[in-house]
């Protein structure tokens, strides 16, 4: 189980860098395209489109590694003082329920993937096709789902629940 356990800490790692990067992409093109405007007068074309959809990225990413780790903001005003029985099946509950929202999350994004393909959608200035961003964003939330119900797995098991706060350093077996 310890194998299992630091290799999808490992797996939850390679998404979090996935969002990193479509994060730094994000920052890179917004400065590049605001120098541009105001140094001289030429903004880089589509950078808000491309900025827009690059962020919606970054979010289904960085939701993936939430929906493993579980480190979002949680109000727990009942399960907090409830048995830790009791609040392992609060748990698991909820864990449920978000991979069904995940899971028609997803059906519901590749209808838009779908969507934006067959209707030759593409951005204001450079005429990009949209569709290749949106399967970005759609994969996102497909590798969300193994996330989720890797934790909710753990969960239910009860080798783990969540963590009241998350460690102010990384583990060691992260450290490069």
């Amino acid at each position: 189980m310890q194998r299992l356990q630091r290799a999808l800490d490992r797996l939850a790692l390679a998404i979090e860098k996935v969002a990193g990067v479509l994060m730094a992409l994000i920052t890179v093109l917004v400065v590049a395209s605001a120098a541009g405007r105001y140094l001289f007068a030429w903004p880089l074309p589509d950078a808000f489109d491309l900025s827009r959809l690059l962020l919606a990225a970054a979010i289904a990413w960085g939701f993936a590694s939430v929906g493993y780790r579980g480190s979002h903001i949680k109000v727990d005003l009942i399960a907090e003082v409830l048995h830790p029985k009791l609040r392992r099946w609060v748990d698991s509950f909820a864990w449920t329920v978000l991979l069904i929202f995940t899971c028609l999350l997803v059906w519901m994004m590749f209808a838009r993937v779908e969507s934006a393909g067959l209707s030759n959608e593409s951005t204001m200035d450079l005429r990009l096709p949209v569709w290749p961003f949106m399967g970005l964003i759609w994969l996102g939330f497909v590798v969300s789902v193994p996330a989720i119900l890797a934790r909710l797995l753990i969960v239910v098991s009860g080798r783990s629940s969540l963590d009241h706060f998350d460690p102010a350093d990384r583990p060691e077996e992260y450290a490069e």
